[in-house]
């Protein structure tokens, strides 16, 4: 059923993200069956789209959840999210977000370094209770995908180098409080390639099958998310041929495979709305002024992302290029560039596609602005799931000194 957006906008305002929960469990249906047959656990990457809404629907389909920080795991827990499949992964953990994911017997952490094993280590024992852990694998593959978001050549901070892990595998598993249960990489985000992904997943199954040899069991076999999705005209990875060159990569192992998707899952289902405030020229540059904004949509300034763009119910059919433009003081504040267009009118409405994925969870209050209100439309119904941010919201935690 088609999203009636000029109704939403009317009775929401302006800048609205909605987001078709259809959508989203129709993707994640894709994935679910590409692996049927198989022991396998989709795990929703929590960072695309952090609403507690979205985490519970998908929570209800099955899904795990991947967290990068102790308040995503707050999320997936208070979103109904079994802590069994919850993992806490990241960079760097502090003793006491370590402390509180042990005691909350989620399903594991995975380690970044040898350093944060050795601190997981120490928290474990003074609880005494044993942690589940799985190592990130930084595998030296190429992703081709943007740099910023590249995650798995050695010149990024994630992961250990193979000889590395192997040693922190073997300490693990003589530790008394350390329980290496998981082996888990990911390479990148919005990738569209599944050479690099085979390639990795050959890697790490080749170690893992070399940890198995000397006695260590590892349990989950975690490939990590990254799917990308079509914002212009990329080619894609379909689930089905994502999920056999995991399985055949991993072949003879007696693992459960898991995945975290996050952009593969929401990216499509979600649309930003925003209302043109006026046009202007500079210097035979055409301008159009919406009052959604760099902190409502970060991806175009951080990344020179593209987003597809539709200007609802005009017919005009004199079209001229426009860059669309939002009311904050920088020049980097852009949703788009050079897009075909029809002339505009004031409170003319502008439909920002494929924002479901790191458009609100990226928002930001940046020039004072509240962020924006979010809507689930399922069934032709809809709901909001986040209120629209005030002023008085933003100031709350806040003193003004003398």
């Amino acid at each position: 059923m088609p999203i009636d957006f000029q109704t939403l906008s009317k009775k929401y305002d302006t800048p609205l993200y909605v987001y078709d929960f259809d959508r989203m469990q129709g993707n994640y249906q894709l994935f679910k069956e590409a692996f049927s047959g198989e022991k396998s656990l989709i795990s929703y990457a929590v960072k695309a789209n952090s609403n507690l809404s979205v985490i519970r629907h998908f929570g209800e389909l099955g899904a795990g959840a991947d967290c990068v920080s102790i308040g995503e795991v707050r999320r997936a827990l208070s979103a109904g999210i079994e802590r069994y499949k919850i993992i806490f992964s990241g960079v760097g953990k502090q003793d006491e977000e370590i402390r509180e994911a042990l005691t909350e017997e989620i399903l594991m952490l995975n380690l970044e370094s040898e350093a944060e094993m050795k601190r997981v280590e120490m928290v474990a024992q003074a609880l005494g209770r044993p942690a589940r852990i799985s190592i990130r694998i930084n595998p030296n593959v190429d992703p081709k995908t943007h740099p910023y978001i590249s995650t798995g050549l050695h010149e990024n901070k994630f992961g250990v180098e193979i000889a590395r892990a192997k040693r922190m595998y073997i300490y693990a598993k003589n530790a008394e409080f350390l329980d290496p249960i998981g082996i888990h990489f990911h390479i990148g985000s919005q990738l569209t390639d599944l050479a690099p992904i085979a390639e990795a997943a050959q890697i790490v199954a080749d170690l893992t099958r070399s940890l198995k040899a000397i006695g260590i069991e590892i349990r989950f076999f975690d490939v990590g998310g990254g799917v990308g999705i079509r914002y212009a005209d990329e080619t894609l990875i379909s689930p089905q041929a994502y999920a056999e060159a995991i399985v055949k990569a991993t072949k003879g192992l007696d693992v459960t495979l898991m995945c975290e998707l996050g952009r593969a899952l929401v990216g499509n289902t979600g649309y930003l709305l925003t209302s043109v405030l006026y046009e202007k020229q500079n210097g035979g540059k055409r301008f159009v002024i919406v009052d959604a904004a760099m902190n409502d949509l970060l991806r175009p300034t951080l990344y020179n992302a593209d987003h597809r763009i539709t200007l609802l119910d005009r017919k005009d059919t004199e079209i001229s290029e426009a860059d669309i433009v939002g009311p904050i003081c920088e020049s980097g504040d852009w949703l788009a560039k050079a897009v075909p267009l029809p002339k505009t009118e004031h409170n003319d409405l502008i439909v920002v596609h494929d924002a479901g994925a790191y458009g609100f969870t990226m928002s930001s209050n940046y020039n004072t602005r509240g962020r924006a209100a979010e809507i689930a439309v399922s069934a032709g119904n809809e709901r909001m799931i986040r209120q629209r941010e005030s002023f008085e919201d933003q100031i709350r935690l806040e003193e003004a000194y003398l």
